[in-house]
This record gives structure tokens, C-alpha cells and sequence, in this order.
């Protein structure tokens, strides 16, 4: 592996690392956390999966029923109304909001951060949740029923409120200004390298808007990789 020139060691090569593994939930949230690291080298994952390790662990205290009903129920009652977690609409551009573990220590991200902790969180009581790339707003969706192919979407960016595909739509509007045509595959699952793509696409953009050039080519750098 080369050396990179404008990305922290730590982090292109962390990244770098758990790219074989990004098909897994662990290791996809293990590459998202190495993209922090450019900014923060002393993030610690380690730490980050012992947070998301207790929000869980509070869950499943509190289930007690295997209903995807009831799992959805607490896990929004302990991550949206008793933690809090929600979109950051006061400061949307900042780089903060891309960094995992800025997100789970100030509750505040953009909306394909809230989704990946969203889904981590969601699997680990039970749950099958797929990240939604929507142009202009991420989304999660919800198995409701793996053998009829049922589910739901959630928006984790505003507390987690549930949406049929016609809000969906909605939301995109609002997002982007343009109606999108219901026939084209716009409610599309992300993959996993589409995710982390994604992220850095953000990171790019609110980089270059703000001169931060050498971070920028960071980030360039580690989209290379995928």
C-alpha cells in the first residue's frame, strides 16, 4: 500500500483495512469510523462500538416481545427521544457531521451518519436495516417481513419518523427542489462502497467550499481505494 500525501497514515490505512470487510455491519462502521480519523487520530473504535455495545444492550433490556413492532418502538424511544439523536440543521455544513465519532458524542450528524449508527444499532437487537441512497437525503429502510420482502422507511435525520414512499418523495423534494419521476430506481439500497463513497463525496464538498484544500485531497485519496 502507497503512502498517502495528504490523508493521516492512520486513517487511509485503517480505512484501507476494512475494506475487505465492509459487506459485514462491523466492518462497514469500522471503514465509516477510519474517515474521522483523518481529523481525529485518537478516535478510538474500540470505544465508539462500546457506545453503540451499551445503547444496545439498553434495548434489549427493555423488549419484550421478538415483534419488529416492538423493537422499533424502543429502539426510537432510547435513541430519539431519551438520547436524542437528530439531524444537525443549525450547523448542516459542518465537517463534524460526517465524523462518526463526533456523532455519538454530540447526537447531531447528517442524515447518512444518523442512518449508519441507526442501523448498527438496529442489528444488533434484531433487526434488517438497509441504507436508502436517495438523492439529496439518506434514508434507512426497515424489513418488516423478510419472507414477504415488506418494510419500511425511517428517517433518523428527524427523529426517526416513519415514512411511506410518497414522503420519501417528499423529502427529496424538499432536499434537492426537483420532483423525481417514481418510475426510476431512486429509493435504491446502498451498497456498502456507495455509502462510504457518499461520505466522502460530503467531506469533499464541504471542504472545497471552505479552502480546506489539503483535506479534500484527503479524502480523494480515500475514495481511490474503494
Amino acid at each position: 500500500m502507497s503512502r498517502p500525501a495528504y490523508c493521516r497514515t492512520l486513517a487511509y490505512r485503517s480505512f484501507c483495512d476494512e475494506l475487505s470487510e465492509i459487506n459485514s455491519a462491523d466492518g462497514l462502521f469500522r471503514a465509516a469510523w477510519a474517515i474521522s480519523q483523518h481529523e481525529h487520530p485518537d478516535a478510538d473504535v474500540a470505544e465508539g462500538e462500546a457506545t453503540l455495545a451499551n445503547m444496545i444492550s439498553t434495548i434489549e433490556r427493555r423488549v419484550r416481545s421478538n415483534s419488529v413492532e416492538a423493537k422499533l418502538a424502543h429502539l426510537h424511544d432510547v435513541l430519539f427521544d431519551l438520547l436524542g439523536f437528530r439531524g444537525n440543521v443549525e450547523d448542516y455544513y459542518a465537517p463534524s457531521n460526517s465524523y462518526l465519532c463526533d456523532v455519538l458524542k454530540t447526537r447531531r450528524g447528517l442524515p447518512i451518519t444518523l442512518t449508519l449508527l441507526y442501523r448498527q444499532v438496529a442489528q444488533g437487537i434484531g433487526l434488517t436495516v438497509h441504507g436508502v441512497n436517495a438523492p439529496g437525503h439518506f434514508l434507512a429502510e426497515v424489513e418488516t417481513d423478510s419472507g414477504s420482502g415488506q418494510s419500511m422507511y425511517v428517517d433518523p435525520f428527524f427523529g426517526g419518523g416513519l415514512l411511506h414512499e410518497e414522503e420519501v418523495y417528499e423529502r427529496i423534494l424538499q432536499a434537492t427542489g426537483r420532483k423525481l419521476d417514481r418510475s426510476g430506481n431512486h429509493l435504491a439500497r446502498a451498497t456498502p462502497r456507495q455509502w462510504l463513497g457518499r461520505m466522502l463525496n460530503n467531506l469533499q464538498a464541504v471542504f472545497a467550499s471552505t479552502g480546506r484544500e489539503r483535506d479534500m485531497y484527503a479524502m480523494q485519496e480515500m475514495q481511490g481505494l474503494l
